[in-house]
């Protein structure tokens, strides 16, 4: 999904994923794909890395430092593969072909992980190698109907020019949290020396709404019965029942979306809960491993009340992807690249705001030539 944001401005030299149903989706949406290779990241040498790339995007896994997982940080096993990626950036510079711009991508619990200092271990990294970098959040829900923020830290090579328009003298919204700025506030001078105040400007209004990519006649998924959907509203408390009512009284079709989610009980023991929305808005998308559940969708038509999983593509939707985008065949491994995935007009964004201008730029003064 980065590929598809980044566009056809973009030729990817190199693309590298674990998981082999991950690399089989990029394989099946870009073939022949002869750039993806299927490794740990930590089995990869700079051989394997070719050319004089101007940019290296890299995803890190969320688990050790999402507000949902252990927080163990960056020494966690899964988050801790920053660290052989960035020994990959190191050996590219050493071998006189650093990479100009780097963008790091994870949850926004990377600013405050392990209280942060994780945040502040790759901003000294970079600054040591050379890189001035700034961090950014990006929530998709400017773009898709999703609540999704996820934090972005673009980092670039000393000497490589920037248009000046593209930072700014301190924060700007939406992209700078107060999360972020006070991140900032806490670096030593040395690393605030090297902070970026990136700018780019506000989106525009979003137009689709989470009912404008439900189907009644989805593929893969099934409405479930009666008995079903009375289970899944058993589930959810007073506030949320009084949400499905306000939704019958209008008398007009509402869309919800549903997640169960483990609350604790008057009793002090934890029990399963459904929560709903029905503000327009998917809540995010997450993988069903470690306790997740999947998405419901719940529609309300009076008295008529339906519920099912979401389908694996309006779950494409939510992440930007085209109709044209080729899904897995199982519905699991659907859930799972998207759930794991970066949302597409994001990727873009930053691409045409940040990204494109600064390379454009950087070709024409000859900085940097491939």
């Amino acid at each position: 999904m980065a590929r598809l944001g980044l566009g056809a401005r973009w030729e990817p030299l190199f693309a590298n994923d674990i998981c082999e149903k991950k690399a089989a989706a990029y394989r099946a949406n870009f073939p022949p794909a002869l750039e993806m290779k299927r490794a740990d990241v930590a089995a990869l040498s700079t051989g394997d890395l070719p050319g004089r790339p101007i940019l290296s995007w890299a995803s890190f896994p969320c688990q050790d430092l999402s507000l949902a997982g252990d927080r163990r940080g960056l020494e966690g096993r899964r988050s801790g593969t920053f660290w052989p990626f960035w020994r990959l950036m190191e050996g590219m510079a050493r071998e006189g072909r650093a990479v100009p711009m780097i963008v790091l991508e994870n949850v926004v619990g990377a600013i405050t992980s392990n209280g942060g200092r994780d945040l502040a271990a790759i901003l000294e990294v970079l600054a040591t190698a050379g890189y001035r970098a700034g961090p950014l959040v990006l929530d998709a829900v400017h773009f898709v109907p999703q609540s999704r923020p996820r934090l972005f830290i673009l980092a670039v090579r000393r000497g490589l020019p920037i248009p000046p328009l593209l930072t700014g003298d301190g924060p700007s919204l939406p992209w700078h949290s107060a999360a972020i700025q006070k991140a900032y506030g806490a670096l030593a001078p040395a690393l605030r020396e090297s902070w970026l105040w990136w700018r780019m400007p506000a989106p525009s209004e979003r137009k689709a709404t989470l009912a404008s990519i439900i189907e009644d006649d989805p593929s893969g998924v099934a409405w479930r019965s009666d008995e079903e959907t009375n289970r899944l509203l058993s589930l959810m408390s007073e506030v949320n029942l009084q949400k499905v009512r306000e939704a019958q009284r209008e008398g007009r079709r509402a869309v919800g979306a549903v997640y169960r989610r483990m609350r604790g009980g008057a009793n002090g023991q934890r029990q399963q809960r459904a929560e709903v929305r029905f503000d327009g808005i998917s809540g995010c998308l997450r993988t069903p491993a470690g306790g997740s559940s999947r998405q419901i969708i719940l529609v309300v038509e009076g008295d008529r009340i339906r519920s099912r999983l979401l389908s694996g593509r309006e779950a494409a939707r939510l992440m930007g992807a085209p109709e044209s985008y080729r899904l897995p065949k199982r519905y699991n491994e659907t859930y799972h690249l998207f759930g794991d995935g970066l949302v597409v007009p994001v990727v873009s964004w930053i691409e045409k705001h940040l990204l494109y201008p600064i390379a454009a730029r950087a070709v024409r003064s000859a900085a940097f030539s491939p």
